[in-house]
């Protein structure tokens, strides 16, 4: 299993970013797939997850209205559009998948939001 996140770097608040992870070593159109978040000094946070099929997206509070998640699974291909960005959303991020009974992790992709 490998997911390869990109499209982080550096925005002013307010501004918009497109995350990429591409994934492969499985059949991702069978597996949920989620995006995290870790900022300095705190603990990883789940961000939004969509479903196998596309069909089904959550998300957390505190993104909720600003990202959409989305998957293309003929390219194998998951993104997180993020919106109306905030100093706060400053993280790593990271795709993730749970794959037979394990967690898998990308090596992240840099977010910055400041003026």
């Amino acid at each position: 299993v490998q997911l390869v996140e990109s499209g982080g770097g550096l925005v002013q608040p307010g501004g918009s970013l497109r995350l990429s992870c591409a994934a492969s070593g499985f059949t991702t159109s069978s597996y949920e797939m989620r995006w995290f978040r870790q900022a300095p000094g705190k603990e990883r946070e789940w961000v939004a997850g969509i479903s196998s099929t596309g069909v089904v997206t959550y998300y957390a509070g505190s993104v909720k209205g600003r990202f959409t998640v989305s998957r293309d699974n003929a390219k194998n291909m998951v993104y997180l559009q993020m919106n109306i960005l905030m100093p706060e959303d400053t993280a790593i991020y990271y795709c993730n998948v749970f794959f037979v009974g394990l967690n898998y992790w990308g090596q992240g992709t840099q977010v910055t939001v400041s003026s």
